[in-house]
């Protein structure tokens, strides 16, 4: 391992967690909001029909591509005839804060708090189909002490973890060397293979206090490359720190 110039994170369970998710609780927040309703559908109604929808769209997300949240609203809501008093971008956050609040993973502030005070850069990669926006307005939010250069969400660039494509895209943007930059995710196969796929240094965050509904048998598996396995973030500064001192040593 050599010391990163960047880290760059994943969202979901590795950041932030979201307990109680609940898509129905966003439709019933959004009646507050809907201006015209054709057919008079109920938020249960509204669920069912998402959720089959969100179904279909899973086939092109194994292929390791993402559909924007606005798409699909757009046409969840046009198709039955539903209008709301707000924009849609409006509606999104609206929707995802009463589907969870959001919280946050152990040890997760004071470990950027870490990462900040030593200078290292730092960014955010997630796979995800809310807009690009409301993850960011989410993190500032729940983590507004960060200093993300940058938060990419698959749903703004078409490719999901682990196509490489993303990965260097994020590359790009840092203008840095794949040997110069860490990934830290929960998925063993978006995460922390996919880092390793283009070179990039991949942290396995590993926690398993913090109930994760989106958990499968994937994520039992050992990652087939180099990496470093941690449970808890106060690991990932224990590792830093030391590097830094046989950073200080050889100099």
């Amino acid at each position: 391992m050599r010391l990163p110039k960047m880290i760059l994170f994943d969202y979901g369970h590795t950041l932030l967690h979201e307990p109680g998710f609940d898509f129905l609780r966003g439709e019933e927040k959004l009646t507050d909001f809907i201006k015209t309703n054709t057919h008079d559908f109920t938020p249960e109604q509204i669920t069912t029909f998402a959720s089959h929808i969100f179904s279909e769209i899973g086939r092109v997300r194994q292929q390791g591509f993402d559909l924007h949240e606005r798409q699909f609203q757009k046409f969840i809501y046009e198709y039955l005839g539903i209008e709301f008093s707000v924009p849609l971008e409006e509606a999104e956050i609206i929707q995802w804060d009463a589907v969870t609040a959001g919280g946050h993973m152990p040890g997760v502030e004071r470990m950027l708090q870490y990462i900040n005070a030593v200078g290292i850069r730092s960014g955010v990669i997630s796979n995800i189909g809310w807009s690009g926006n409301a993850l960011a307005a989410r993190i500032n939010r729940l983590l507004p002490e960060h200093q993300f250069e940058m938060i990419l969400a698959s749903s703004e660039y078409m490719f999901r973890k682990p196509h490489r494509y993303i990965f260097e895209l994020a590359l790009r943007k840092a203008n840095l060397t794949p040997e110069e930059v860490w990934f830290c995710g929960d998925n063993v196969q978006a995460d922390v293979e996919g880092a390793a796929n283009v070179g990039v240094f991949p942290v396995w965050y590993d926690d398993k206090t913090v109930e994760n509904p989106w958990r499968n048998a994937e994520k039992d598996v050992l990652p087939a490359c180099e990496h470093l396995h941690i449970h808890h973030w106060d690991e990932l500064v224990i590792a830093l720190g030391k590097l830094q001192q046989e950073h200080v040593t050889a100099e």
